[in-house]
């Protein structure tokens, strides 16, 4: 069991393929939130994307006002609003806003944008966009705590601007920053004591990165004399599961595929050898699993060997298996994985072996008894005739 207790959840980019509705791909996106809520994933997060055709949620805030009336117990997060591409206090606004109606279940998580067509079409330089994203979370965290602010950059003007409702949650919603391979989001982590979410936890480069940009995180906080928390540290990764290894990889043939075209559409990334199969070259250079519930539980042990403690594991949600197989593969990993890292059923193991242990104690007990209430019994009835027999000489009572 972790020091942590760790909590369980999905990022959704989302992934949806190009000969598929638009619309009822984001109604499946919605029933999958309430699936998850049902099963008692703790969080979900939602990215905002403008381009390249797949990632259909350009408003992770609308998203997740819709997803909120739908469920009951799970948290929201912005996975993550790309802060160059609005302004700050219109940023800030929306999530106060959220935060309001969700009663406290928003998550507010930021980053610089990911996609570089998103910026392109903006007409935003990629090369100021982790800048941008900086200036832009320092003055939301302003905003956030009701101060006034006069400043001006060469993308907002701001004059005694504030928040003119301050959030629901007290003194705000978390707030957690992203994280692959640079340093970026470990060094404002660190800065302002947030939380992170390792988008590329299982990716070998961002797997690498973990402990490097954990402890940017921690140093940077340390000059500001603050301290990380790993409760607020989240760790993505993808994975499919089946009762078996061999349905799993029949599973994924519906969609694995198209998923790696996708990604290295957009920045080629994954070469996998002519003549080898994708989905078994990725499972082996242990980008994700597709497998069984034990597999998901040596992926996250792995990940516990390389990190240490950390808050939540997010399920990167990908659509690599049709939507009944996808909702099947959550259900054993709630059913599985989560106690294992919860310890839920260790006093019912530790029940179980007890009896074993005991077992002809137990069973010399329990006969005793039984023999005892057959006596006892016998001895009643033997009590009850004796009363009821007729006296010699005269009639029976």
């Amino acid at each position: 069991m972790p020091g942590i207790p760790l909590r369980h959840g999905a990022f959704l980019p989302p992934f949806h393929p190009l000969n598929e509705n638009p619309a009822a791909c984001i109604e499946r996106d919605l029933e999958l939130m309430q699936w998850l809520d049902r099963l008692g994933f703790h969080e979900a997060w939602i990215g905002e994307h403008h381009s390249a055709g797949w990632e259909l949620i350009s408003s992770p805030e609308l998203f997740i006002a819709v997803a909120a009336e739908r469920t009951r117990w799970i948290k929201f997060g912005t996975g993550v609003i790309s802060l160059p591409y609005h302004n700050p206090l219109m940023t800030a606004n929306r999530i106060i806003q959220l935060d309001h109606h969700t009663r406290g279940r928003i998550m507010f998580g930021a980053g610089p944008g990911l996609l570089a067509s998103d910026a392109l079409m903006l007409g935003i330089d990629p090369n100021t966009q982790r800048d941008r994203m900086a200036e832009a979370l320092d003055v939301i965290l302003r905003f956030f705590k009701g101060e006034y602010v006069t400043e001006k950059t060469d993308w907002y003007n701001y004059v005694n601007a504030r928040a003119h409702i301050l959030p629901y949650t007290k003194p705000y919603p978390e707030v957690a920053v992203v994280s692959a391979v640079t340093p970026s989001g470990g060094r404002l982590a660190g800065k302002y004591g947030l939380s992170m979410i390792c988008v590329a936890a299982t990716n070998p480069f961002g797997y690498d990165a973990l402990g490097a940009n954990w402890k940017i995180a921690n140093d940077m906080a340390a000059e500001q004399g603050l301290k990380m928390n790993p409760a607020g540290l989240r760790l993505v990764g993808p994975m499919h599961i089946a009762e078996t290894r061999a349905q799993a990889k029949e599973n994924v043939k519906y969609g694995f595929d198209n998923y790696l075209g996708y990604l290295n559409n957009n920045q080629p990334r994954f070469n996998v050898p002519p003549g080898k199969d994708a989905a078994e070259w990725f499972v082996e250079n242990n980008y994700g699993v597709i497998g069984t519930p034990d597999d998901a539980i040596a992926m996250i042990q792995r990940l516990y060997d390389k990190q240490g403690d950390f808050g939540a594991f997010l399920q990167q949600v990908h659509n690599w298996a049709d939507f009944e197989q996808t909702k099947r593969s959550y259900e054993l990993y709630q059913r599985y994985v989560m106690p294992h890292f919860s310890g839920d059923n260790r006093p019912r193991i530790d029940s179980f072996d007890w009896c074993t242990e005991n077992r002809d104690l137990l069973t010399e007990k329990r006969t005793s008894a039984a023999r005892a209430m057959f006596d006892k019994h016998e001895a009643e009835q033997k009590a009850r005739a004796a009363v009821a027999r007729p006296v010699q000489g005269k009639e029976a009572w």
